[in-house]
C-alpha cells in the first residue's frame, strides 16, 4: 500500500489492485441494494418513456428510452497497441457520451432521480392515479404549474448539473444547479439557455453541494440531489448493465467464465462508475471485472480505499491539488456510500495523468471518428495497463484469467461529449 501511496502522493500514474476484492456473490450479499432494487428503477424509466418523447422528441427513435450506442473500436485498439499495449480480445466503447437529453452519463441516474421525484409527488397530489396511469399527464399546463412550485437544486462539477437541471426546468421545476470552478462555461451558459439558474462558486466540488445543501435544506419545497449519498442516482446508472446485456446479445458477444469482461470507467465522486459497476456485477457477476480511471491530482477514490478511510480523506489531504483539466471528474473526496461498496465490488484502479487526455481524444477521432470529452478519455490508460503493467498481469493471473485474455471483452465507459460546442472540439482536435 505505502508504494500506491507515495505514488499518488507524487502524482505519479500508478495502478491499484483492490486487496478487499471479494467474491461477488459474497459482495452483493452485503449491499443493501439488490436485483429487484434495478428492476424496479428499470420498470420507473420505462413508465416515464411518454413524458421523455413529450419533452425530447429525440428520443423517439428509442421509444423514450435514454441508451446509447455500443461500439467496437477496432482502430483504436490497434493504436493503443503501436503505443505498447499488448491488448488481445475485443475492444469496445460504451458511448454514455451520446446519452439524449445531457449527453453524458449523469443522462442515466440525473434524469432518473428528477423523474423519481417527480412521481412520488405527483402520486402525492393525485396527478397520477397509480403506475398504470397516463404519465403524459405530467406534461400538461396543470402540471408544470404544479411543479413550478418546487425547487430541484444539485451540486456539480458539470455533467450532473446537465441533466438536473435540463430534466428539472422541462417538467417546469425551478432548477437551481451551484456548479464549481472546474465546471466549464460552455455548460453553464446551456443550463441557462435551458432555463435553469447557474450559481457559481470559486471553490471546488465539496463547497458547492455544501452550499447547495444548506440552500435546499432551509426550504421546505426543495430538493436537494445529493451526488453523495443518493441511492436514486445509484439505481439509476445501475440499469444500464442489463440494457448492454441486450446489446451484446444483438452483437454476439459472450461474458462467461472462459470470455470474460473488462469494464473501465472515469471516476469523479463515485456515484455513476459506482452505480454502473454494481449492476454488472449483479448481471455477471465474477466473470466481470470492474476498474476505476481518476486523474493523478484528483485521485479521489482511490485514496480512500487504498488508505480504507473512504470519505474520510480528502485528495487535499494527502498533498495534491485536486485541479484537473478533466472537469467531471474534478472531485477531492469520494462518495462515503460508493466507496464502501466499491471496497469489496471494485477490481482495481488506474490514475492517468492530465497531458494524455486530449492527445487521447485526438487519436479516438482521428481512428474511429468518435469525439467524447477528454475527462471521458482517461479511461483509455486501461486497457493498455492490463495489458502489460506488472500489478495487472498479478491480478489476472490471480484470478485465472492469463490464458482467456485473447477471448476477453473490453470496455472503455465514454461518460460525456455530444454536447460540446464545435469551437471547444476544434480547439482540442487540433
Amino acid at each position: 500500500m505505502s508504494t500506491v501511496l507515495d505514488k499518488l502522493k507524487n502524482a505519479e500514474e500508478c495502478t491499484w489492485i483492490n486487496p478487499n476484492l471479494k467474491a461477488a456473490k459474497e459482495a452483493l450479499e452485503s449491499i443493501e441494494f439488490n436485483a429487484e432494487d434495478v428492476a424496479d428503477a428499470a420498470a420507473r424509466l420505462e413508465r416515464f418513456a411518454p413524458l421523455i418523447m413529450h419533452y425530447f422528441p429525440e428520443t423517439k427513435e428509442t421509444n423514450g428510452i435514454i441508451e446509447s450506442p455500443l461500439t467496437e473500436i477496432k482502430n483504436m485498439k490497434a493504436v493503443l497497441n503501436e503505443e505498447g499495449a499488448a491488448l488481445t480480445g475485443k475492444l469496445f466503447l460504451k458511448r454514455d457520451s451520446d446519452l439524449k437529453v445531457a449527453g453524458s452519463v449523469k443522462a442515466r441516474g440525473g434524469v432518473y432521480e428528477v423523474l423519481k421525484h417527480s412521481e412520488d409527488l405527483a402520486l402525492e397530489a393525485g396527478l397520477l392515479k397509480g403506475y398504470d396511469d397516463d404519465y403524459l399527464k405530467l406534461g400538461t399546463a396543470e402540471a408544470r404549474e404544479f411543479f413550478s412550485q418546487y425547487k430541484i437544486q444539485v451540486g456539480s462539477t458539470g455533467n450532473l448539473g446537465m441533466s438536473i437541471g435540463i430534466m428539472s426546468a422541462a417538467l417546469g421545476y425551478n432548477a437551481i444547479v451551484h456548479m464549481s470552478m472546474d465546471a466549464k462555461q460552455w455548460k453553464k451558459d446551456l443550463l441557462r439557455s435551458r432555463g435553469a439558474t447557474v450559481i457559481e462558486y470559486e471553490g471546488d466540488y465539496g463547497k458547492a453541494v455544501e452550499q447547495g445543501r444548506a440552500e435546499s435544506d432551509a426550504d421546505p419545497k426543495s430538493y436537494f440531489v445529493d451526488d453523495e449519498n443518493s441511492s436514486a442516482l445509484f439505481l439509476g446508472y445501475a440499469v444500464a448493465a442489463g440494457r448492454m446485456d441486450k446489446q451484446f446479445k444483438e452483437q454476439g458477444v459472450v461474458v462467461d467464465a472462459d470470455h470474460p469482461l473488462f469494464v473501465y470507467i472515469p471516476c469523479g465522486v463515485g456515484g455513476a462508475p459506482g452505480g454502473v459497476a454494481f449492476g454488472e456485477k449483479l448481471m455477471y457477476g465474477d466473470n466481470v471485472h470492474v476498474f476505476f480511471v481518476e486523474p493523478t491530482q484528483c485521485p479521489c477514490m482511490v485514496v480512500g480505499l487504498a488508505t480504507g478511510k473512504m470519505s474520510d480523506i480528502c485528495v487535499q489531504d494527502i498533498g495534491l491539488t485536486g485541479i484537473t483539466e478533466a472537469d467531471g471528474l474534478a472531485v477531492g473526496r469520494p462518495s462515503g456510500l460508493v466507496s464502501r461498496f466499491m471496497d469489496v465490488l471494485l477490481s482495481g484502479e488506474f490514475t492517468v495523468e492530465d497531458a494524455k487526455l486530449n492527445p487521447y481524444c485526438r487519436k479516438l477521432w482521428k481512428s474511429e471518428g468518435l469525439y467524447i470529452e477528454p475527462s471521458s478519455c482517461a479511461t483509455f490508460i486501461a486497457p493498455s495497463r492490463i495489458s502489460v503493467c506488472s500489478e495487472a498481469q498479478k491480478y489476472l493471473e490471480a484470478h485465472g484469467l492469463t490464458d482467456k485474455m485473447d477471448n476477453a471483452t473490453h470496455i472503455v465507459w465514454a461518460t460525456g461529449g455530444s454536447m460540446v460546442p464545435q469551437e471547444i472540439r476544434d480547439k482540442i482536435l487540433g
